[in-house]
């Protein structure tokens, strides 16, 4: 299950994976995120925030994910990787690619200093 929310008026997605991500987490997900920047011109960032990444369930979970990477990937200016897992490094440098967005891997326990970070 993907748990998320928007913190508003700072314009934060907050990312709480706790189970392999679905294709019907990233519906949801993009009906919010939609809403939100029908309101606003780009959401200021975005913080994923899990100790340790929990994958995809299956190809559609993937490929949802990257819909929705590809889809908003110019209306987010930061993105704080929140998590002890290794995986995490490997991301930093892969979102790179996908996103002109600031990208930034903090260590799970630093989630005040990630949210500041993205805040900024």
């Amino acid at each position: 299950m993907l748990d998320y929310s928007i913190l508003d008026p700072e314009g934060v997605l907050v990312l709480k994976p706790d189970a392999p991500l679905k294709q019907e987490d990233f519906a949801g997900l993009s009906a919010t995120v939609d809403a939100y920047l029908a309101k606003h011109e780009t959401l200021h960032g975005v913080l994923a925030y899990a100790k340790s990444f929990p994958g995809w369930e299956g190809v559609k979970g993937f490929t949802a994910h990257m819909q929705f990477v590809r889809k908003h990937r110019t209306k987010v200016g930061r993105i704080a990787v929140v998590t002890d897992s290794v995986v995490a490094d490997v991301v930093e440098s892969i979102a790179k690619f996908f996103t002109p967005a600031e990208v930034k891997r903090f260590d799970f326990a630093e989630y005040d200093s990630a949210l500041a970070w993205v805040k900024a």
